[in-house]
């Protein structure tokens, strides 16, 4: 049986990972207006996506149902500068993360292509 990359990384790790990037987007010019202060939502929404998609509990979509990730995104405009912005704290939050190297490169190709999958403008 093949173990799944959040037994890999851990839930406690997602967590953090998922919280030091809310603590760089509250500072960051770009991106902090777009959540119009519901912070600790938004962290809360990545944080059981990013379980759910890892292989972790799927309360994500008991609670919200399927992601529909491009049409939840359709309000933002997600182009170069959010793209930018939003890469950048997540690759700070992954750098000071204690998640081993090989899982966190796959976590940055996921973000990456993710980032530019959801590019709207």
């Amino acid at each position: 049986m093949e173990i799944s990359m959040y037994d890999k990384i851990g839930e406690q790790n997602i967590r953090k990972l998922i919280h030091d990037f809310y603590n760089g987007v509250k500072k960051d010019p770009v991106l902090s207006p777009l959540y119009e202060g519901d912070f600790d939502g938004a962290q809360e929404r990545l944080t059981l996506f990013m379980i759910q998609y890892l292989g972790g509990p799927q309360t994500y979509s008991a609670q919200r149902g399927h992601p529909a990730l491009k049409r939840r995104h359709v309000p933002f405009p997600v182009e170069d500068e959010t793209i930018s912005h939003w890469l950048k704290n997540m690759k700070n939050a992954l750098d000071q993360s204690e998640i081993n190297p090989e899982n966190k490169e796959f976590l940055w190709k996921y973000f990456q292509y993710t980032a530019e999958f959801l590019r709207n403008r």
